[in-house]
């Protein structure tokens, strides 16, 4: 996407840095809604004797929820902007919660924690493109880092709050994601500006147009954004119960260990965040993320396999890798898509991510009872792994070409240099300036060779 100089100066830098923080809390408190109900697990097994497979089937009602309306959403975002979007989204959000946390039956609690999903599908899309309008391209992948830590800032925030709440019962658990989306409804409506845009009317037919028309670039990012968001999910839904069930944790010494893992992932996007914006590239640490989560994902299979002692920092490692991606993901979407494409773009993006989500919960919690974990990590390791060759890592964010081209000067030079040295055949450069040669006997003086 590109954004004119004026439209990014029109706020001042700080006025731009609250709007991300307001951006930063109503996505995370959508986030803590959607991911929240699997640490209602251990609970719904231990009070009410529901197995894991229901339990499961039961946390990802959210997500479903938002398959159905992602899309419409970032049309509707698309047409009315950003605050309107994240306002009413947060205050409907908040409605379902209310509602789910005052029935008993496990049946209604799943139908209003699905439109739960649906209305928080609108702060996912309009929170992201928002930051990406506001900031600058030098400055946009560490601002999108930075708003992307909400995911696991809310993960990590129901993980420390959601169990112990838990224990009280359903309704008390609930009430606390409930309580965050009505605070982030109502700081939508406060603390979020608009970014100008060009009106519709005004724009040329060639920034109407679809980017997806000749082109694979988008498909490509919302595949692999789809392939890493199975990591992803399993880690999140299964991390709490495994560390109980497997390793015998206290539940507040396991919920300690998933917000540790949270908030090291949270601090991880900032820093892929700022890494994108040093080397001109929002693909190209998405290929290394992918490589980093399929080796670990397969040596936590092989360590809990074996009941090594490497099995927990493997599973943190794998917790923290796994939600790296998401941000340079959504960066790159709203810079190649455009202004009028972006809303739709990210829908599309964060409807195949929640696809993912929604089938991953129930279909690794079958796995898990018939086969127990290893055989589960070691599956879901296959999922990145597939990842690595759809990749589009030449994909150059507008503005950073100058930087591009230059880490990609280095790294010829680098390559160069790296295959001279291990080539035999290699002519070395010639040396300082020696003594003449000498005459050889018998014969003339040796001639050097030119």
């Amino acid at each position: 996407m590109t954004n004119d100089p004026p439209a990014t100066a029109q706020l001042s830098a700080g006025a731009r840095w609250s709007i991300m923080i307001v951006s930063l809390w109503v996505t995370a408190s959508s986030f803590l809604f959607i991911n929240g109900i699997a640490f209602l697990i251990p609970s719904l097994e231990a009070k009410r004797g529901i197995p894991l497979t229901e339990a499961s089937l039961l946390s990802s009602m959210p997500s479903w929820g938002m398959v159905v309306t992602l899309v419409g959403w970032g049309y509707v975002l698309d047409r009315v902007g950003e605050r309107i979007v994240m306002t009413a989204g947060s205050a409907l959000t908040a409605a379902a919660a209310y509602a789910a946390a005052s029935v008993h039956s496990l049946v209604l609690v799943g139908v209003y924690l699905f439109l739960g999903g649906m209305a928080a599908a609108s702060c996912n899309a309009a929170g992201g493109r928002l930051v990406s309008a506001w900031f600058p391209p030098h400055q946009r992948g560490l601002a999108m880092g930075i708003r992307q830590t909400a995911q696991p800032l809310g993960i990590a925030l129901g993980a420390l709050v959601m169990p112990e709440l838990a224990e009280r019962g359903l309704h008390a658990g609930l009430m606390f994601p409930a309580f965050a989306c009505t605070v982030a409804a109502v700081a939508s409506a406060i603390g979020i500006v608009d970014p100008p845009r060009k009106h519709r009317t005004a724009a040329s037919e060639q920034e109407l147009a679809s980017p997806y028309r000749g082109s694979l670039a988008l498909w490509r990012i919302h595949a692999v954004g789809g392939l890493l968001m199975m990591p992803q999910t399993v880690t999140v839904t299964f991390m709490l119960v495994w560390l109980i069930r497997n390793d015998g944790w206290s539940v507040a010494a396991a919920g300690g260990v998933v917000v540790l893992s949270q908030l090291l992932g949270a601090l991880g996007r900032i820093a892929v965040g700022r890494w994108s914006d040093r080397v001109g590239s929002r693909m190209r640490p998405v290929r290394l993320i992918a490589i980093a989560a399929t080796l670990t994902l397969f040596a936590l299979a092989f360590a809990d396999d074996h009941t090594w002692t490497l099995e927990v920092p493997l599973m943190i490692a794998i917790s923290v890798i796994a939600v790296l991606d998401n941000g340079l993901e959504a960066t790159a979407i709203t810079e190649y898509a455009g202004p009028f494409w972006s809303g739709r773009a990210l829908g599309v993006q964060n409807t195949t991510q929640r696809l993912m989500a929604a089938a991953g919960a129930p279909l690794f919690g079958v796995l898990i009872d018939a086969a127990r974990y290893p055989p589960a990590w070691a599956l879901c390791g296959l999922f990145p792994l597939l990842a690595i060759p759809l990749v589009p890592a030449g994909l150059v964010p507008p503005g950073l070409e100058a930087t591009a081209r230059r880490q990609s000067d280095r790294r010829l030079r680098w390559w160069t240099a790296v295959r001279r040295a291990g080539s035999p055949d290699t002519t070395r450069p010639p040396g300082p300036p020696g003594p003449p040669p000498r005459p050889s006997q018998g014969g003339p003086a040796a001639v050097p060779p030119k």
